[in-house]
């Protein structure tokens, strides 16, 4: 039997926004059934018109007009529409705020220390408010951040999303190509830059890659670049460039914010582009809003008191979910730098030093560091600390017995899951229910989330499409450059009719948790049978001298075999008892479908900007087929020693 993993206790149930949130949908609906989890989410799934309201209310969103229909066409997927009659302002939200409370808590690499006040933030915002509103920036342009995770990109995009303009952001690793693939499209009318940024000890030069990306996007009238190094900035040779300090100004301007339809374009956010040139997917100001107030305040049980922390990228969907988390009154914990610098403690330091009481990261961080022996149950206090969210990838099993052994005992630990395809998530944490290891905690409420087999049915304890059967709110208002929306409709629609397709492989447990088991479009195939790749990874990353691997469906004599790659430890070989152990742990604790046919020693593993794992990279190398758009990888080298492999 399946037995919770850890328990919230009664003070912590009491405490809850979304204990209070259950007793308030109880007495606004009078439905007295509502008296825990499962029948709210029954509720929000049969009853969007009332539920999401009531979330509005509870939440305490700011805007204006008819609040009627909350839904139109609710039977088209897409075509449904969330407050046609509503118009707000996404930076109005999340600027409600305007007191001494810390805003934003920045660190970095190089040692840097600043903070922000709401009061303070709210100047900052109005300043580069004026600067864009007189360089002509107005409702519908583009504006775009090629930026770190520091406090002004958090402004930039405040003072852009208060003029009714769309902010678009990636993170300054990408190199010209994958910048322009990306803006180029979208055109933006100002660029924001910084001339360098620091990871892993070292210092990168920013302004050459974007010399070459304002050769290319003409669109581009201003650039504005944050002087971050410390070193004298250099631009006369960079067209229509200013440092910040002279765009911002000093002056204390009136900060006024354009109300906008709630499906008006707040965010320009990609898809990874691994398979061509990245889609643009817009979404909007006012379901972007509501999804994210819903996901924080009830899901994360974020409250004004609490301390955020995300180890993300401005590239990365997390970012955008992470700083809406100001108009709940938080505040935001921004660190710009790697996360295992100078060693796998960085983040826990942080932790210790500003209180982080919520601390987001990645699967594959937890996994790293537990492999690298880090223990901070022992090293830290983490007094602070309540919640750890993960995402990204899949968490194994086996990373939630690390958390609660090896790093704090009474904390939730959530696994969440969405994309940047819905800036937010299908399943997350909840501090209502209990934690079973390797799982969700649930799906989201609102959120008509199913396991669907190849027929389109709901199953149960068996993995399916990850399908979500009703319209949500921060569903993309469509794609960039897409005026028919059929590139729309093709990458989530195609499958089953009116229902969205997300592409993961995931399984809704008897207790409905949900398991991811990786991505559908890189799911295995032997002998006919679907195996997620996760199941696989989770028994390799338990073998000390792997560090990493990828797995992937090689065609093979009219049917599919597994092949698995496998980064070791500095200095090790693989030989036949490592694979034969490697084997045996696959064998022993999945089925010896998951076994691969082949395992080979690769010098590394080929990996998004975003950090994922591109196993569609590396199949179509092994299978000789080109790689379509390499400079969606952080490193695209990694797949030269794919090519010519023997595999026979």
């Amino acid at each position: 039997m399946n037995l919770p993993i850890w328990e919230p206790s009664q003070d912590r149930i009491d405490r809850a926004n979304m204990n209070r949130f259950v007793r308030f949908v109880r007495e606004q609906t009078g439905n007295e059934d509502i008296q825990r989890y499962a029948p709210l989410y029954d509720f929000s799934i049969r009853s969007p018109e009332k539920f999401w309201p009531l979330v509005w209310e509870f939440c305490g969103i700011r805007a204006s007009g008819q609040f009627e229909p909350v839904l139109e066409n609710p039977e088209q997927m897409p075509g449904a529409k969330f407050y046609p009659n509503v118009k707000l302002n996404f930076a109005q939200n999340l600027l409600r705020f305007r007191d001494d409370k810390p805003a934003l808590i920045f660190r970095n690499e190089w040692g840097h220390k600043r903070e922000y006040t709401y009061a303070e933030l709210h100047v900052e915002v109005a300043r580069v408010a004026q600067a864009l509103k007189q360089l002509g920036v107005t409702v519908g342009d583009r504006v775009a951040g090629f930026l770190p995770n520091m406090p002004e990109t958090v402004i930039a995009m405040l003072a852009t999303a208060s003029l009714g303009a769309a902010w678009s952001s990636c993170s300054p690793d990408f190199g010209i190509n994958g910048v322009v693939d990306r803006f180029g499209q979208i055109e933006p009318k100002v660029l924001f830059c910084a001339d360098a940024y620091p990871y892993g000890g070292k210092s990168f030069g920013c302004l050459d890659k974007v010399r070459g990306v304002l050769e290319k996007i003409t669109s581009i009238e201003k650039l504005v670049v944050i002087p971050y190094s410390g070193e004298p900035l250099q631009l006369d040779d960079l067209r229509d460039a200013m440092s910040w300090p002279d765009f911002a100004g000093d002056d204390e301007p009136t900060l006024e914010f354009v109300p906008t339809d709630f499906n008006h374009p707040l965010y320009v956010m990609y898809s990874s582009g691994t398979t061509g040139v990245p889609k643009c997917i817009v979404h909007g100001a006012g379901g972007t809003l509501l999804q994210h107030l819903k996901e924080l305040v009830l899901h994360t049980d974020l409250k004004r008191e609490d301390r955020i922390f995300y180890y993300t990228t401005c590239g990365w969907m997390m970012w955008n979910w992470l700083v809406s988390s100001l108009a709940v009154g938080a505040a935001v914990v921004l660190y710009d730098g790697s996360p295992s610098h100078p060693d796998g403690n960085a983040l826990w330091d942080l932790a210790d030093e500003v209180g982080i009481s919520v601390f987001g990261t990645s699967a594959k961080w937890i996994a790293a560091i537990e492999k690298a022996g880090v223990k901070p149950r022992e090293t830290h206090k983490l007094t602070a600390l309540k919640t750890i969210l993960s995402t990204g990838s899949p968490l194994a099993p086996e990373s939630f017995d690390y958390v609660y052994r090896d790093v704090k005992e009474r904390v939730l630990l959530a696994s969440i899951s969405g994309g940047t395809d819905i800036v937010s998530c299908f399943a997350l944490g909840n501090p209502l229910l209990p934690v079973y290891r390797g799982e969700l905690q649930c799906r989201g409420l609102g959120m008509a989330v199913e396991a669907l087999d190849d027929d389109g049915h709901p199953v149960r304890g068996e993995p399916g499409e990850l399908s979500c059967l009703k319209p949500f709110p921060s569903m993309p208002i469509g794609f960039w450059n897409d005026p028919d929306g059929e590139k729309y409709r093709k990458a989530y629609f195609d499958k089953f009719p009116n229902v969205w397709s997300h592409g993961d492989f995931v399984e809704i447990t008897s207790h409905n948790g949900v398991i991811i088991y990786g991505r559908s479009d890189a799911t295995l195939n032997p002998g006919g049978v679907r195996i997620g790749t996760a199941e696989i990874y989770r028994q390799v990353e338990q073998i000390d001298e792997v560090l990493d691997c990828v797995a992937v469906g090689q065609k093979w004599e009219d049917d599919e075999r597994v092949i698995l790659f496998v980064r070791l430890r500095e200095g090790l070989a693989l030989d036949d008892e490592l694979r034969q152990r490697i084997r045996k742990q696959i064998r022993a604790n999945t089925t010896p479908r998951h076994v691969p046919a082949k395992i080979i020693q690769i010098e590394d593993i080929p990996r998004t900007i975003s950090g994922k794992i591109s196993e569609i990279a590396v199949r179509e190398t092994i299978h000789g087929r080109p790689v379509k758009n390499t400079d969606a990888l952080a490193n695209p080298e990694a797949l030269a020693a794919y090519k010519g492999i023997d595999l026979s």
